[in-house]
């Protein structure tokens, strides 16, 4: 439903005009920018294959594609090549000749989709097919031929840049939905074993996602998640203590609580997944505050960075603890018949992803908007949950954290000790010079 009132939506921008005046051309860009990223959001929850990782990995080029367009026009604006793993010098435009921003990022971002969501299904292909037509149509209406199509070309080589270096990180190409055809378990009493009796998910998802070329991270991983208590099932231990701290949170949730677990959940397929939640805040940010397409563009690059740089980091991590969940534990433990407030997902407890990628996306969007900056999250408005209020990114990144002791998922300590990391992780992508 969500993708066909997209396309309907694009397909009333076809019969618009977007401003052809100088001076209104940022509208333009606007309208492309925003009008792009709502179908992101609206594809991620329609496609099978975007896990939370993998979504991550979409989030991040697509973003830098829109900065790079913007910086390719802009002096005061810095490309990232040299600075991301890998990426060299972008295409340029002739100087001696004139460029729509507008006609540029639309086809870019047009491009891009193709790219990085071409495996979605009929209704997301039809939806692209109509926000291109739409948006392409209104960005040239009353433009110089000449330049309209000058400006395209160039657009669509930027994005075509960006793809070439995508195809050589190490996620490209997803087998299976993420699940390994054959995967051979621990057997360690603390190891990871299944959690639901779905076949596909007997083996866990991606576990080679770690080993991907990260962004704005250095190759190696060098943000570790620190030291949990050491596994043991004996009552007064630092392990069994945590697991009854899940246990008895469990029983005594306040209605609060409940709608904290599910608000963070962003299940997939359900949701447009935790990464783009948030997103999802940035392009709420940006349409409360009025921002500029430049500062928009650059927000949804360090962001889509620090959340796929976290979702490589967070699966390094978990595949190397390989550590039970809680249901699990509990289960064995504690009480056979427990059953947690959420679905657990198929892969090792330690650390929490929701809570790496959260204190990633923090530290990058504190250092863009400030300490302190208050927002309003309306993401799941549309499903039914309230919108909430957060007095800065931080308090957004501990609640969503804490959000998974509530749903019965993690530990504390896989909550904590994924601020920790994705803390560490989110520097590397708030390090990132974007403007001179």
């Amino acid at each position: 439903m969500r993708v066909l009132k997209a396309v309907v939506a694009a397909l009333w921008l076809g019969l618009c005009t977007l401003p052809a005046d100088a001076a209104a051309r940022e509208d333009a860009e606007n309208a492309v920018l925003l009008g792009w990223y709502d179908l992101v959001l609206e594809l991620v929850r329609h496609t099978a294959t975007y896990s939370p990782p993998v979504a991550s990995r979409a989030f991040a080029y697509v973003g830098v594609v829109a900065h790079e367009v913007q910086a390719g026009g802009d002096p005061a604006l810095v490309s990232l090549a040299g600075q991301l793993n890998g990426l060299a010098a972008l295409p340029a435009r002739d100087p001696a000749l004139p460029y729509d921003d507008a006609v540029a990022l639309e086809a870019a971002l047009a491009r891009a989709m193709g790219d990085f969501f071409g495996n979605t299904g009929p209704s997301g292909q039809r939806a692209m097919a109509a926000v291109h037509k739409g948006l392409a149509t209104a960005a040239a209406e009353g433009l110089d031929a000449a330049m309209a199509e000058r400006s395209r070309a160039w657009g669509e080589a930027v994005a075509d840049h960006v793809y070439q270096w995508s195809l050589t990180d190490g996620g490209a190409v997803i087998e299976n939905m993420g699940f390994p055809l054959t995967y051979t378990p621990g057997s360690g009493p603390d190891d990871w074993v299944p959690t639901n009796t779905q076949a596909l998910q007997q083996a866990p998802l991606l576990p080679g996602w770690g080993e991907n070329r990260p962004f704005a991270m250095p190759v190696g991983v060098p943000c570790k998640a620190p030291p949990y208590p050491a596994f043991a099932t004996g009552p007064g231990t630092g392990f069994y203590e945590a697991a009854q701290e899940v246990y008895e949170t469990s029983k005594v949730l306040t209605d609060e609580q409940k709608a904290i677990a599910r608000f963070w959940s962003d299940d997939p397929m359900l949701s447009p997944t935790p990464p783009g939640h948030w997103v999802a805040i940035v392009l709420q940010i940006a349409r409360r505050d009025g921002l500029s397409a430049d500062r928009t563009a650059e927000a949804l690059a360090v962001v889509g960075v620090a959340v796929a740089d976290a979702f490589i980091g967070c699966w390094s991590e978990k595949f190397r603890h390989n550590l039970i969940r809680p249901v699990t534990y509990i289960r064995r433990h504690i009480d056979p018949k427990w059953e947690p407030l959420l679905i657990t997902p198929p892969f090792p407890e330690y650390p929490s992803g929701h809570s790496v990628q959260s204190g990633a996306a923090e530290v990058a969007l504190t250092r863009l908007f400030g300490e302190g900056f208050a927002f309003d999250d309306a993401t799941h408005e549309d499903d039914g949950l309230p919108v909430r209020h957060f007095g800065s990114f931080r308090e957004a990144a501990e609640e969503a954290a804490v959000s998974r002791l509530f749903g019965g998922i993690h530990f504390p300590f896989g909550n904590r000790g994924g601020l920790v990391q994705g803390r560490c992780i989110g520097d590397w992508a708030a390090r990132l010079k974007t403007r001179s």
